[in-house]
């Protein structure tokens, strides 16, 4: 009977994780404003594991390097990672890490620590999940005032407010 009992809750703990994802081909992370838009193309230190019945084990993570910047225009992607704004030699990441998944009307929401610029601030990310089989997506669009995070001065000819869209296809590991 001992026996069964530990199986059983050896089987009661394995069950209780979330499901863990890694990266897969074409995500992308964009960024737009009226001034300029563009992409960060690299994507690392990714932890996904998610699960829609067992949010408070689910827990999303990541990095951006900022140098991966690019708005099509190599003279503004040299100007972006300068001094004057993200300063990518300085601050290399754009890192979020959440705290808490909550369900909502729309979706998901994650909220947690989003760090740029050497500026950590608590956000809430909203975002849906769709999978099928072993794959998934992670959809967010947000929105984040960039002088929150001293990148850039105000009035500085660019606007405060950068919508971001990352969509991030998964696989289960």
């Amino acid at each position: 009977m001992r026996g069964y009992s530990l199986i059983f809750l050896f089987f009661a703990a394995f069950t209780s994780l979330a499901q863990q994802y890694k990266l897969s081909e074409g995500h992308k992370i964009a960024f737009t404003n009226p001034d300029v838009s563009g992409t960060f193309d690299e994507l690392s230190a990714v932890t996904l594991v998610f699960d829609e019945t067992k949010l408070s084990s689910s827990k999303l993570s990541f990095k951006l390097e900022v140098a991966s910047i690019n708005t099509g225009n190599g003279l503004m992607n040299k100007h972006a990672k300068g001094e004057e704004w993200f300063n990518a030699d300085k601050y290399p990441f754009i890192e979020f890490t959440s705290s808490k998944i909550e369900k909502t009307s729309e979706g998901y929401k994650a909220t947690g620590k989003l760090q740029m610029h050497g500026v950590s601030k608590e956000v809430s990310i909203p975002f849906t999940f769709s999978k099928k089989g072993n794959k998934g997506t992670f959809i967010a669009k947000f929105s984040v005032d960039r002088t929150d995070y001293q990148i850039g001065k105000k009035n500085a000819g660019v606007a405060e407010t950068i919508k971001i869209t990352a969509t991030i296809p998964v696989i289960k590991k």
